[in-house]
């Protein structure tokens, strides 16, 4: 199938839906907690990910990872840290919580452009960088004034999945421009198996039941491996303004979600920081497509 570019919307929109499933679903599971959580969503991802990947790319996709250089293991070290903050995010405080901090990323991958490849930053983006910042410093103040440890903490735990993406997008774009060539999907894989490893000792002993371990089956399969896959798919038509603009479609799918599916209903203050850091990003990215490369 050729890929137009009104495919390519209409299918960053599905693979935003898929991603947002995660916080309804994680809220309908019985026993398992935490770092289990992680361990399974993980290791089906890697499943899903070793039948996915040869049907995309062919079987030699696996010898390419065992002669890839440290760029893309790194990149698979940066996708290890966002798959286990993430899912241990979401069990220790709210979905919204983890999605609107999720949001401030292309701000931190901004700002490491700066500091360490030398890209200058617009005005407009500074702007936006301050009116987000604003807008976590509302949802942290509130969590403190109120007491909320565990909300707070979690919160703190979901700020290291955007950090982490921005390391990942910042040595993707250094290694780019030095002229070698990073396919994220394996490396998606390769994030997949340490966030598995990495999390094993301590998601044992194993308390899920065989409700939770299917649906964290379903959320390796439907929502990382495939949407991944589609998501890289679509950027090779999409440009990143674009790309940028319909992600945000998980924070909104996020949080209607798991309001709808599980009862979750957002705080005022999550709502309100929300609105400034979606706010602030739709504006950046909207003003940098009007004003060109």
């Amino acid at each position: 199938m050729t890929l137009t570019h009104r495919r390519a919307v209409w299918l960053m929109v599905l693979v935003t839906l898929l991603w947002s499933t995660a916080g309804m679903v994680t809220r309908h599971l019985e026993q398992a907690r935490s770092f289990e959580l992680t361990f399974w969503r993980s290791f089906f991802t890697v499943l899903s990910l070793a039948v996915i990947l040869p049907l995309f790319q062919g079987r030699q996709v696996f010898a390419r990872l065992r002669h890839a250089g440290p760029a893309l293991w790194l990149s698979g070290l940066c996708w290890s840290v966002m798959f286990t903050a993430f899912m241990v995010a979401l069990t220790l405080t709210s979905v919204a919580n983890v999605l609107v901090t999720m949001a401030v990323g292309p701000f931190f991958t901004a700002l490491l452009a700066w500091l360490f490849a030398g890209q200058r930053i617009p005005a407009r983006t500074w702007l936006a960088i301050a009116v987000a910042g604003a807008g976590i410093a509302w949802m942290y103040g509130a969590q403190f004034s109120l007491g909320g440890g565990a909300q707070m903490t979690g919160t703190l735990v979901a700020l290291c999945v955007p950090l982490a993406g921005a390391v990942n997008w910042t040595v993707v774009q250094r290694s780019q421009g030095q002229g070698q060539r990073i396919d994220l999907v394996p490396a998606v894989m390769v994030g997949a198996i340490l966030s598995s490893a990495a999390t094993l000792p301590m998601a044992l002993p194993f308390s899920a039941s065989g409700h939770d371990v299917a649906l964290l089956a379903f959320l390796g399969l439907t929502q990382l491996a495939i949407p991944c896959v589609l998501s890289v798919w679509c950027a090779t038509v999409l440009k990143a303004p674009e790309v940028s603009l319909l992600a945000l479609l998980e924070v909104v799918f996020g949080i209607l979600l798991a309001w709808v599916g599980a009862g979750e209903v957002p705080a005022p203050t999550v709502l309100t920081g929300g609105a400034l850091v979606i706010g602030a990003l739709v504006f950046n990215e909207w003003l940098g497509w009007r004003q060109g490369p």
